[in-house]
């Protein structure tokens, strides 16, 4: 069965590339997400995540969430980079919950990831659509986003689909 869940973590082009790299994810939308709850409720960078949940559960995707972004560090531009999971019901906002304070034992420091309802996305622009995969020499992806490949392909090795060499 198809499942859908928003994640903000920082950039979006990073969120994107890192969920549309793992198998059972069938897509990934990229753009701006805002909840029903009061602190969310501004627009923030997030992706939603459609995914099969017989081939990847919502627990890898939220653990992969959780290491892939500084999910520990508030800093000043949070409300924009908001690090957040939106849920779609009370039944997934509830399994994201559980599986968010069993995850707080990976990390030294208190997570700061949020769990919101879901309440409006707006997509972005298609030229900033799949950034990484246009635009992977740029030093932004470079810097930013390369390194969390290289941690999911490391880690999470059975998940990701690791890109072929260009001939």
């Amino acid at each position: 069965m198809i499942r859908k869940v928003g994640f903000g973590g920082g950039c979006h082009w990073c969120t994107e590339a890192v969920f549309a790299s793992l198998h059972g994810v069938n897509s990934v939308e990229q753009g701006w997400i805002a909840s029903t709850h009061p602190e969310a409720c501004t627009f923030s960078e997030a992706v939603i995540v459609y995914y099969d949940e017989q081939s990847i559960s919502l627990e890898t995707l939220i653990e992969i969430h959780l290491l892939t972004h500084n999910a520990t560090s508030n800093h000043t531009f949070r409300k924009k980079y908001r690090s957040a999971v939106y849920t779609f019901d009370p039944v997934q906002q509830y399994e994201a919950g559980e599986i968010l304070q069993q995850k707080q034992k990976l990390f030294t420091k208190p997570l700061i990831t949020r769990i919101y309802p879901f309440e409006r996305f707006k997509k972005n622009e298609e030229r900033y659509l799949n950034y990484y995969h246009k635009n992977p020499h740029l030093p932004f992806c470079q810097t930013r986003i390369a390194p969390k490949l290289k941690l999911l392909f490391d880690k999470y090795a059975e998940y990701a689909i690791v890109p072929t060499k260009k001939e």
